[in-house]
């Protein structure tokens, strides 16, 4: 996901395994790494909205994306690009929903309805990633199964991390307006 060595890989490293060990009490160096390369990734705008259409537009709207993960019904032409954008709705829910949990309001009146529904799709994704368990994916499908079982834990995790990285003065920027996702859920 990451690599190695990026410094702010290594600094998110740092303060979400704090964080972690000494809120939600998330102890795993796996599922901390992870989140922290979520962290890293997503400081570049690029990676948040790495998904796209088949006109090449990035989608911003976790609907958007779940339809793009179905490989029935929707746009996903193979159940690896399936895994693959479940994996990043995973992501990209954990992320919202941690680091800046009023985005949930962008589309819902009710914000507590569109934050429930956003963890929700998060939570959902990282368990059918975790399905994914043969082959070359047999390897990393029980970290997602733990993402998904400890979703509401890494989420409140993510919150302390913003409130550290604020003391800090280091929290990253929100895209500006018009790139806002909108959770059409």
């Amino acid at each position: 996901m990451t690599r190695n060595g990026n410094p702010l890989q290594q600094l998110f490293e740092e303060v979400v395994q704090e964080c972690y060990h000494n809120g939600p009490d998330l102890k795993d160096a796996e599922l901390t790494s992870y989140v922290a390369g979520v962290l890293a990734d997503f400081s570049e705008t690029e990676h948040l909205y790495c998904i796209r259409n088949a006109q090449g537009r990035p989608l911003r709207d976790v609907c958007d994306m779940l339809i793009a993960s179905d490989p029935v019904y929707g746009d996903a032409d193979s159940f690896e690009r399936e895994r693959q954008v479940r994996k990043h709705i995973g992501d990209f829910s954990l992320f919202f929903a941690g680091m800046f949990p009023e985005s949930a309001q962008w589309r819902h009146r009710n914000h507590q309805d569109g934050l429930r529904a956003l963890m929700r799709a998060g939570k959902e994704s990282y368990y059918i990633v975790s399905q994914f368990n043969v082959f070359e994916f047999e390897q990393e499908a029980p970290l997602f199964g733990r993402l998904a079982e400890n979703f509401e834990a890494c989420t409140y995790g993510l919150g302390l991390v913003r409130k550290e990285l604020e003391k800090r003065r280091m929290l990253p920027v929100m895209p500006p307006a018009s790139d806002e996702p909108r959770l059409l859920m």
